[in-house]
């Protein structure tokens, strides 16, 4: 198992919440986009239930600009 792998759409949103992210609008099915008013940055994330694929995980972090270290170093209940 990769180091991005192991997490849920929940635990994404709290972690993305820390990092100054809110919901913007729901999207296209059951994805939604959620912004960073403070950067300008925006990803998409799919609300699906069970984990996350690594590959999507990694693609929302690049969207929002966040480094994969700095998500995992995040614990979840800061």
């Amino acid at each position: 198992m990769g180091q991005l792998s192991g997490f849920t759409y929940r635990d994404i949103v709290q972690r993305l919440k820390f990092f100054g992210f809110s919901f913007l609008r729901q999207a296209a099915g059951s994805h939604e986009i959620w912004l960073n008013k403070a950067t300008g940055r925006y990803t998409t994330i799919p609300n699906h239930t069970g984990d996350m694929p690594q590959g999507t995980l990694r693609a929302i972090l690049k969207q929002a600009g966040i480094a994969v270290e700095d998500f995992i170093n995040k614990k979840s209940n800061q």
